[in-house]
C-alpha cells in the first residue's frame, strides 16, 4: 500500500468472527447511519470481484455482495431513539453543507487484512474524512454526536470473517492477485436504516444527498 497512513500497511495475524452481537444489537435492530454506497461504480465492482474470486472457497469468509458494498461513515442512533423530526433536521442540515464541498475522488489499491475483515482503504483518507466532518457538524445541531471524530479509517469491505482463523492463507491468496488500482468519484452520501439480521449489512435508504453542486 503506497501513500497511505500506517493502518493501511498493517495486517492482522489472526481473524475473528465479525458477527458477534454488539451491545444494543439483536435480530430486529434497526439503526440510522451514514454510508457512502457504490451502486454505480463498475471499476470498484471489478476490483472487489477480483479479490473475492481469490478468496472463493475459503471457509469462514463472507464476501460482500455488490449491492451491499459500502463505506461506513457515521452512526446516528437506534431508530427508536431518534425521532422522525430529528432525522429530517439532520438531513436538511447535511444537504446544505454537503453541497458546499468540492468534488471528491478516491483510489482503491491493495486490500488490508483487519481483525474481522478484508478491506480496501480509500485513499487519500482525508478526502472522505472531510465528508464525515461535514455530516457530524450537521448532526451536532440536533443531537449529541456518537462515535469519536478521531481514528476514522475509511474503507470498503471485501469480505467479513465469520470464524476464528489464521490470516496467513488469506494473505497468500490476496498477494497472488495482480490487478490495477481504481479511481472512484464520490458524488453523494446516504443516510440509511441498517440491519444485520442475516449476517450481512443490508439497508433501506432514507436520503441520498449530493456532494457538491451540479
Amino acid at each position: 500500500m503506497t501513500n497511505g497512513p500506517s493502518w493501511t500497511r498493517q495486517r492482522a495475524a489472526e481473524l475473528r468472527d465479525h458477527w458477534w452481537w454488539r451491545p444494543g444489537w439483536k435480530v430486529g435492530t434497526r439503526f440510522y447511519t451514514w454510508h457512502l454506497t457504490f451502486g454505480d461504480a463498475p471499476e470498484l465492482h471489478g476490483l472487489v470481484a477480483a479479490y473475492q474470486d481469490a478468496l472463493r472457497g475459503m471457509a469462514g469468509l463472507d464476501p460482500v455482495p455488490r449491492e451491499w458494498l459500502h463505506l461506513t461513515m457515521q452512526g446516528v442512533g437506534h431508530v427508536e431513539d431518534v425521532p422522525g423530526e430529528t432525522v429530517e433536521g439532520i438531513v436538511e442540515g447535511a444537504r446544505e453543507r454537503l453541497a458546499e464541498l468540492p468534488a471528491v475522488r478516491v483510489e482503491f489499491q491493495r486490500p488490508v487484512i483487519g481483525a474481522e475483515a478484508v478491506v480496501l482503504p480509500a485513499l487519500p483518507p482525508d478526502a472522505v474524512a472531510q465528508i464525515r466532518t461535514t455530516i457530524r457538524a450537521a448532526m451536532a445541531e440536533r443531537i449529541a454526536v456518537p462515535e469519536k471524530a478521531e481514528g476514522f479509517q475509511p474503507h470498503v469491505t471485501v469480505a467479513y470473517s465469520s470464524s476464528e482463523q489464521p490470516a496467513a492463507e488469506v494473505a497468500a491468496a490476496l498477494s497472488a492477485v495482480s490487478v490495477a488500482a481504481v479511481d472512484c468519484a464520490i458524488s453523494s452520501a446516504s443516510l440509511i436504516e441498517l440491519h444485520r439480521d442475516r449476517r450481512m449489512y443490508e439497508w433501506r435508504t432514507i436520503a441520498e444527498l449530493p456532494i457538491g453542486r451540479a
